[in-house]
């Protein structure tokens, strides 16, 4: 659970911008979009798969430069 204490002399509004970092940086925000639906466990395999493989390009493709 994010936490933000305001301070002495903050503002609410930059306690709220605080907020929306450290939900961004934790990534729940993400993680809530992908369990929003069901799906597959063969196509999360599968969308691994393409994203390794694209890694692993972009990497082949870095090395050569």
């Amino acid at each position: 659970m994010i936490k933000v204490t305001i301070r002495k002399g903050q503002s609410v509004e930059k306690a709220i911008k605080i907020f929306k970092k450290r939900v961004k940086d934790s990534g729940m925000m993400l993680e809530l979009k992908d369990r929003s639906f069901y799906r597959k466990p063969s196509d999360i395999k599968r969308e691994k798969k393409k994203k390794a493989i694209l890694r692993n390009y972009y990497k082949t493709l870095k090395e050569k430069d």
